[in-house]
């Protein structure tokens, strides 16, 4: 591991040691490689708005709104390609709160997300995506004239 020295303003550096203790870091070094790997991530996302990964979409909208739970649901029928699942929660007899997991390119991710979060009546909404590199793996099954082959595609996550 490298040691670095960094010099940062006093006032900067308390209010980054009130942060620290607020979320439960037991050190600033966790801190520091935690704010890099996102800043990276971002910056990766930014730059490959053409590549694939996955995401988890959050949002919590007015279960009363006329027919928005009908306008989301076809919203991921859709998507069906980039939708992995859902899970919904009753926050009360109003308000429900949804998370969707997704899968995919990242543009098509982001221009789902925008559709969902711009609907009537969603309050709230939030898309985590993390970027990945798309890998496709052919293998066979079977010696004889009747094997058969497949193609698997899956994600990796990268760092």
């Amino acid at each position: 591991m490298t040691r670095v020295t960094v010099s940062i303003e006093d006032d900067l550096m308390e209010a980054f040691d009130a942060f620290l203790d607020h979320r439960g870091y037991t050190n600033r070094s966790e801190g520091f490689r935690d704010l890099i790997r996102e800043k990276l991530q971002n910056t990766k996302l930014e730059d490959n708005a053409d590549g694939v990964g996955i995401a988890v979409l959050n949002y919590v909208y007015d279960h009363e709104e006329r027919m928005l739970a009908s306008r989301l649901m076809s919203t991921q029928h859709e998507h069906h390609n980039l939708t992995v699942s859902t899970v919904h929660f009753h926050i009360d007899h109003d308000t429900c709160l949804e998370s969707v997991t997704l899968r995919g390119r990242l543009s098509e991710i982001s221009a789902f997300a925008d559709k969902v979060l711009a609907q009537p009546g969603v309050r709230h909404g939030q898309l985590y995506t993390v970027p990945g590199e798309l890998h496709v793996e052919s293998h066979h099954h079977g010696e004889d004239h009747h094997g058969h082959a497949h193609k698997h595609e899956h994600l990796k996550i990268t760092t």
